[in-house]
């Protein structure tokens, strides 16, 4: 008796993908806050550091959706989606963080997220 895994369509798999992107950008936050709460580098502090373990956990949550993503979908067009995380992690760090965001910031937005538009556009054609 063998069972049919379950296969991803294409929009499925790129949604995954972007979730992952969303994974990361929470991660990205859990580790920048568990440096920002370390006073001084120890072993014990990173091994007590719950933000930090939150983030790398995160990470591995990712990790797995990209796998599931990636055994059905594309690769060349999956994988730049990834590159929002950049996106996200900006907005991030500029609203959270108050980091300045200067033109060089807005430029990369602007190329990645036409980027990955484009790739979108031309898997639909």
């Amino acid at each position: 008796m063998s069972k049919e895994s379950y296969r991803f369509s294409h929009r499925q798999s790129v949604g995954l993908v972007f979730l992952c992107t969303l994974f990361g950008v929470t991660a990205q936050y859990f580790i920048k806050t568990s440096g920002m709460q370390m006073s001084s580098f120890s072993l014990m502090g990173l091994l007590t550091n719950v933000h930090l373990w939150a983030g790398l956990s995160l990470y591995g949550i990712s990790t797995g959706l990209l796998i599931l993503a990636l055994r059905d979908g594309e690769l060349s067009l999956l994988y730049p989606v990834i590159s929002l995380t950049y996106v996200w992690v900006t907005i991030l760090s500029v609203m959270v963080f108050n980091e300045a965001l200067n033109v060089y910031k807005v430029s990369g937005i602007g190329v990645i997220c036409s980027g990955v538009a484009m790739l979108g556009k031309g898997k639909s054609e």
